[in-house]
């Protein structure tokens, strides 16, 4: 295309160039390599899993290995949303009506990535929790807490917060 935006990876570098945002330009620098850590975590975590099971009958199995890959898809679908909305934006050159999209959409994915740790600490195994001391250790005793299956709460609502400031200030 003549404009430079060629689908999900000319987003990053077009959304980069055409924000005035400054922490947006950070976020998509930051939630480039995030997702791609993601990436790569879930891919090698899933050609672990296929190695170890490769002796085994389908059934169960497959259920697992998909079940996975949704899981991959599901945390970095958000991570990439706010610079894929932001691009699309500004490709159809409708970020005139409201200057705050960026920023708010670079804020909402700071967010997001900040839930995903949260998420992760609630989810350590009680025997892996270690100590914690300093300013943060009244939060993390919080967290370690709670029940594991709740690490699945806060980056849910901070992708419904991504799409609802997606929605509410086009």
């Amino acid at each position: 295309m003549a404009d430079g935006y060629n689908g999900v990876f000319g987003a990053f570098p077009y959304a980069l160039r055409r924000s005035t945002s400054w922490l947006f330009r950070v976020y998509v620098a930051v939630s480039a390599l995030v997702a791609l850590f993601v990436s790569l975590v879930v891919g090698a975590g899933l050609v672990v899993l296929i190695g170890n099971t490769a002796g085994f009958a389908g059934g169960q199995l497959t259920l697992s290995r998909s079940f996975y890959a949704v899981v991959g898809l599901l945390l970095v679908a958000p991570i990439l949303a706010p610079t894929l909305f932001v691009a699309r934006r500004h490709r159809r050159e409708e970020s005139r009506a409201n200057e705050h999209y960026d920023f708010a959409l670079g804020l909402s994915g700071f967010v997001f990535l900040a839930s995903l740790y949260a998420g992760a600490i609630i989810t350590v195994p009680p025997d892996l929790q270690t100590p914690v001391d300093g300013a943060l250790a009244p939060l993390v005793e919080l967290l370690y807490g709670l029940p594991q299956l709740a690490g699945v709460v806060p980056p849910l609502l901070a992708a419904l917060l991504i799409f609802g400031l997606h929605r509410r200030l086009r």
